[in-house]
This record gives structure tokens, sequence and C-alpha cells, in this order.
């Protein structure tokens, strides 16, 4: 079975590429791939199928060739994920399966539409973020409350005054279970200028990530909010460097790097 590497500001995935629609994707295999002592590690596995072949999205290969199922590390599946939407599109391109440019890539939230700078950098049009409500975390005994932020995926964006570099994420962050009966990805921010902040994130599925595609517009999200905003863009600085979140009136749309570091073959 070959694999790729890649990385959207270090928030990285194991690629495997599926022509054929034929790889068993067992929640234990995925758990052991995403190992970093055990496997090759990473935040998650980006399968690459046919959108055809998918039952699950077969609907939208009039729109994408495509299909990112994504996984997260511990084996479950999820509906989206930023980065590695980035990062696969970065892998399609250079694997010659689609051209640079503009093109669809189908998710379990729907087709997202990339495009491939000249620079390197890929933008996803992340779609609108939807409003829910308000919710509360508690992280190492301190609490604190956020937006909850619908992306295709669930978030609770926090902006807290506690700097988030001295945040304790090596525990799973509480939440409420009726508001979250799937889980949550939990941001914790901090505005830092016009239009700027710093964040981080534990993931679902992954615990504390260097980087969260959609973590990073919801946040962008709870920073407008904060602000009295609902447009505009905005650079979120994550553990792994940094990307530009852009609001509009309709949709949101997410730039940074995606680069491919390895590939080879696997032998688990």
């Amino acid at each position: 079975m070959r694999f790729v590497k890649g990385h959207g500001t270090e928030n990285d995935f194991v690629i495997l590429p599926d022509p054929d629609g034929e790889l068993e994707l067992s929640a234990s295999f995925v758990t052991t791939l995403c190992d970093r002592r055990a496997g090759i590690g990473a935040d998650g596995v980006l399968r690459v199928m046919p959108t055809k072949l998918s039952p699950e999205v077969a609907g939208q290969a009039g729109e994408a060739e495509w299909f990112m199922d994504y996984r997260n590390a511990d084996g479950g599946a999820a509906e989206l994920c930023g980065n590695g939407v980035r990062v696969f599109a970065r892998y399609l391109v250079d694997a010659g399966l689609a051209g640079a440019g503009e093109f669809g890539v189908a998710t379990r939230a729907g087709v997202k539409r990339v495009r491939l700078a000249e620079t390197g950098d890929v933008t996803v049009e992340m779609g609108a973020p939807r409003l829910l409500g308000r919710s509360r975390t508690s992280v190492a005994g301190r609490e604190y409350e956020g937006l909850h932020v619908d992306m295709g995926n669930p978030h609770l964006a926090c902006a807290i005054g506690d700097p988030v570099a001295q945040l304790d994420l090596s525990h799973q962050p509480s939440f409420d279970t009726e508001v979250f009966p799937s889980g949550v990805n939990i941001e914790l921010l901090n505005p830092v200028g016009p239009r700027r902040i710093v964040m981080r994130v534990f993931e679902r599925g992954s615990g504390e990530t260097r980087s969260c595609g959609t973590g990073a517009v919801a946040s962008a999200v709870a920073a407008a909010h904060l602000a009295g905003e609902t447009t505009g863009t905005w650079a979120v600085e994550v553990l792994g460097g940094t990307v530009t979140v852009t609001l509009d009136e309709h949709t949101s749309y997410l730039a940074g790097p995606a680069v491919l570091v390895a590939s080879g073959e696997l032998t688990l």
C-alpha cells in the first residue's frame, strides 16, 4: 500500500491513494497508522478515492471527481478538515489527478472549492459558518464560554483573557454532551491585534494539534463576533504557523501552505 505524508501548518496527514475504492479503513488500522511511535504518525488519514465509488458522496460526483475520506487519529470518520482539504488538493495536483487552478473536492460536508496559487498556498472555500448559540468548556479547572460554530463539523470557539500559550491541553477539555452529542473541536483564542488572533485547539478524535483549518475559521468568527463585525480578513496564528481566514456575507475562505514531505510503501 502506497502512502504520502503531508501537512498544512503542521497539521499532518497520511494520504492513502485508493483509485479503485478497495481499501478497508478499520478504526484500529487508522489508529495504528497515526501512532507516532508504532506507525507513521499523523493527526489523521486522507483516503483519496473517486467520488463516484463512494456511496456516501456519490451524488457529488458531478461537481468533484475525488472524495476526501477523512479519518481522525482515533479512527473515526469526520465531516470535514480544512487543512486536510488543502493538503488533499496539493496531492491531487502533484500526482497529476487534477490540474492546477480551481476545482472541487468532495467531503462529507459537501463539495469544497479549492484554488492553488503559484506561491504554493492553497485556498479553500469553507462555506457559511453557522452560529448556534453559546456553550462552555473547562480547561484544567478554568471555565470558559464560547460560541458554538458549525463549519460542517462542530466547534466551540472561546475568546479568553488568559494567555492561550499557558493553557494545559494535555487532557480533553470538558463540554456539554447535550449540545455536542458527537463531540466537539474546542478552540481557545486571544485577539492580539487588529484582525489578528492566536489560537490553540483540542481536536475531536485527535487531541491537541498544531493547527486546525475549520477551527481557524470558527475562531475568526468568534473574534469577529467579539469585535461586532461579520466580515473581513483575519490572520490566525497557530502552533504550526499562520493561516488566513476571510469572511464575507455569504461564505468563508481558508488560505495557507500545504506541503507534501514524504512518500513510501506501508508494511503495517
